[in-house]
């Protein structure tokens, strides 16, 4: 356990056996959630399958390499050869079936790069973790950079569903760098839990727009390389995390 602040003296951040049964009840919740279809119905084989491929359809869709990113659900009927009627039995709308498409994505957070910041980050080590962590975000986000692209843009036109789950992925990263600064990890309107909001805001928007080919043919050579970018986003988080370490230990 580390011993540099105030609350790591007391409080194990690694959390491992709790990361471990938060995914373990989300996974059953989504299982569960997939079991019937809007009618209520249970699904038996043959519905679970077809829903399994109007998904794979409407992922095939977000990631073809010919396509901009864009879908529609008679798109997604055509490509998993049904029709509207019986897609609708499954998914009440876009903003339904996206999120389901997300649903495996955002399960593997845990893994990719919530963990990093689960153990509390030395002071000594602080640009290193931070870097560990910037890499192991930004290169998750730009694997899924389309399904990325889409929910924010979605977002950003006033789907309040997909506006919920872009705040709400992002806020067990959020507590848990509040919790490396020092601070209480369900603290709110603080200096911290803003400092920390910033942080997360701002390294969303790098991945956002590093990871859109029509931006970075404007911005990413050679004013803006992306090694740079990345790098000045680790030491905005050393400076920060240091920073508001120092003011609550002093508190």
């Amino acid at each position: 356990m580390a011993t540099d602040g105030k609350l790591a003296d007391v409080i194990p951040i690694t959390a491992a056996a709790g990361a471990s049964r938060r995914r373990q009840v989300a996974a059953a919740a989504r299982r569960e959630a997939s079991a019937h279809n809007l009618n209520g119905q249970r699904l038996g084989r043959k519905g679970r399958d077809t829903r399994d491929r109007i998904v794979a359809a409407a992922q095939d869709i977000i990631l073809d390499p010919a396509g901009d990113g864009s879908i529609t659900l008679s798109e997604v009927a055509r490509r998993a050869a049904i029709r509207m009627g019986t897609l609708y039995l499954y998914f009440a709308d876009l903003t339904e079936l996206i999120l389901a498409v997300l649903e495996p994505v955002m399960a593997t957070v845990e893994d990719e790069y919530v963990h990093l910041v689960r153990e509390y980050w030395p002071d000594k080590e602080l640009h290193a973790r931070a870097e560990c962590f910037v890499r192991a975000y930004f290169d998750f986000w730009t694997r899924h950079s389309r399904i990325l692209h889409l929910r924010n843009s979605m977002a950003d036109r006033g789907d309040e569903r997909m506006l919920v789950h872009r705040v709400r992925s992002a806020i067990p990263v959020m507590r848990l760098m509040v919790t490396q600064m020092d601070s209480r990890p369900m603290e709110r309107g603080t200096l911290t839990s803003s400092t920390a909001t910033a942080l997360m805001t701002g390294l969303e928007r790098v991945a956002t727009v590093m990871t859109d080919d029509k931006m970075t043919r404007v911005l990413n050579e050679p004013v803006n390389p992306l090694a740079h970018l990345l790098e000045a986003e680790t030491r905005i988080f050393e400076l920060a995390i240091r920073d508001q370490r120092k003011l609550n230990r002093t508190a």
